[in-house]
């Protein structure tokens, strides 16, 4: 295990942050690659860090968005928050952390390109988050996420910016159904500074599904993400899509 400390400890002056434990970092780091390479050393890949810190980061960005946009109907939180722990903003981040170079990866993947791949970085990146999380428990993480997320939010976050769920689900359907999706305004209420709308989107012959926002843009955005939730489809994050039309 000597071998796979040398990243560590560089990583963890990056980060601001002290581990009490230099091993969890150094396990968040290894790559299955570098496992696959490596039969018999008892080496564990990062796969399972990476799904505590997906939770983590999930814990986190949901409070700050309470925190920050108690005006957002839960539909719309939803929206933003995809758009915030998407892969290619998790890949993002990783490059500031310079997180890359300190990978351990296999010999062909590290060919391939690996340590700049969007996926694999965003997946790093959660494991480390994970590590942390076990080091020194959630409000450690949280202090480590902090900068990243409301260096985010401080860039002009919006609805209008958040991952184009409805293109996504349309891609989905038309493979999946041969149909497109069908949305419905259902419900419009609030004062009309702040309106809430609430649409319906069929997609396929199961799926209905509801989302609401600010707008009807938003809420269907919102309802898409919900169907391809209840369709386990993931929205495709490693294309940044920042740029939307204004809401109606």
């Amino acid at each position: 295990m000597h071998e796979t400390l040398s990243g560590a400890p560089a990583l963890s002056g990056t980060l601001d942050y002290t581990f009490r434990d230099l091993s969890l970092l150094q396990a968040a780091l290894i790559h299955t690659s570098y496992v696959n390479e490596r039969p018999g050393r008892g080496l564990e890949s990062n796969e399972r860090l990476e799904f505590l810190g997906d939770a983590v980061l999930g814990v986190v960005v949901a409070h700050r968005l309470y925190e920050l946009r108690p005006e957002s109907a839960e539909g719309e939180l939803t929206v933003l928050r995809a758009w915030l722990v998407r892969q290619s903003t998790l890949a993002r981040w990783a490059r500031q952390l310079q997180l890359g170079p300190h990978l351990l990866l296999g010999r062909g993947e590290a060919r391939g390109g690996g340590r700049d791949r969007p996926a694999l970085l965003a997946r790093g990146f959660e494991a480390v988050i994970g590590a942390i999380y076990l080091d020194a428990g959630l409000d450690a993480a949280r202090s480590v996420l902090m900068p990243f997320i409301d260096q985010d939010i401080n860039m002009g976050f919006s609805p209008q910016r958040v991952v184009d769920a409805k293109s996504r689900l349309q891609q989905v359907t038309q493979a999946r159904f041969e149909s497109t999706p069908i949305y419905n305004l259902v419900d419009h209420s609030g004062p009309g500074h702040a309106p809430v709308f609430v649409v319906e989107v069929k997609a396929g012959p199961e799926i209905n599904a509801r989302g609401s926002g600010h707008s009807k843009r938003a809420a269907q955005q919102a309802a898409a993400h919900a169907a391809l939730q209840m369709l386990n489809v993931k929205e495709g994050y490693e294309e940044p899509q920042d740029e939307f039309d204004e809401a109606e």
